[in-house]
């Protein structure tokens, strides 16, 4: 745990929050600041900043409890679609420096969560360059 983190004091229970869900790995709770109703984070309970840097035990976790809580949203709230996002680094829109996931729910095409597509296809590395530069061996 980190002392100044504001999800580690949600975790320590320091800071109120609305607890949706809660095993030995993880802690999901809804967000103050919703982009629709059921807008809920997930997050481990251990200390990382970011999701490349949190362990595969606790990314494997998360990625379960973010499955059983979109399944009960399905249920319980009847969105159209979710949305599950994780930002990292303050350049993608990371505010909160703890890794956390997203669980946003869609009730209607444009309202909620957007995000526009606009790539700028001159500034743009052919595939096989990127392809390239990123295969795995």
């Amino acid at each position: 745990m980190k002392k100044d983190c504001l999800f580690c004091q949600i975790i320590a229970q320091e800071i109120p929050s609305h607890k949706i869900y809660e095993n030995e790995f993880v802690y999901a709770f809804l967000d103050i600041f919703p982009n629709s109703n059921g807008h809920t984070l997930v997050i481990p309970k251990v200390h990382s900043e970011y999701y490349t840097d949190t362990s595969d035990k606790y990314l494997s976790e998360v990625a379960i409890a973010a499955k059983k809580i979109a399944q009960q949203i399905y249920q319980t709230l009847k969105p159209e679609g979710i949305n599950f996002i994780s930002n990292e680094k303050e350049l993608a829109f990371q505010q909160v420096f703890h890794y956390h996931l997203h669980i946003v729910p869609k009730y209607e095409k444009n309202k909620g969560y957007n995000f526009n597509l606009i790539p700028d296809q001159n500034s743009m590395q052919d595939l096989a360059t990127i392809k390239n530069l990123l295969e795995i061996k």
